[in-house]
């Protein structure tokens, strides 16, 4: 009886360890945290990008990149860095081109 009800204690504890399909497992979100850091290294290395105006995401793999450049040129060349980054799946180019003032 006493290890039933230590069981049926323990259940809920031990349910709420387990993984979830919906979250990072500790490996992803540290593989997605190196991914955007080489993104962000190869962005600053690159002459043509203001890497301050670009933002980098990542998850699973999935690069997001926002911000607001002076040209599509820059957006584009942003892009094109990220996927040549190792362990980039694919890109998201959510960068806005600046109106002129």
């Amino acid at each position: 009886m006493l290890t039933a009800a230590l069981a049926a204690l323990a259940l809920p504890v031990v349910s709420a360890c387990a993984g979830r399909g919906s979250r990072e497992s500790t490996g992803e979100y540290i593989d997605d945290a190196t991914i955007t850091t080489r993104v962000k290294a190869a962005l600053i290395d690159d002459p043509q990008v203001k890497a301050r105006e670009v933002n980098v995401e990542t998850s699973r793999g999935v690069v997001q990149l926002s911000g607001f450049v002076a040209q599509s040129s820059d957006a584009e060349r942003a892009v094109e860095i990220a996927r040549k980054v190792p362990g980039v799946k694919s890109v998201r180019n959510d960068i806005r081109v600046k109106p002129a003032s």
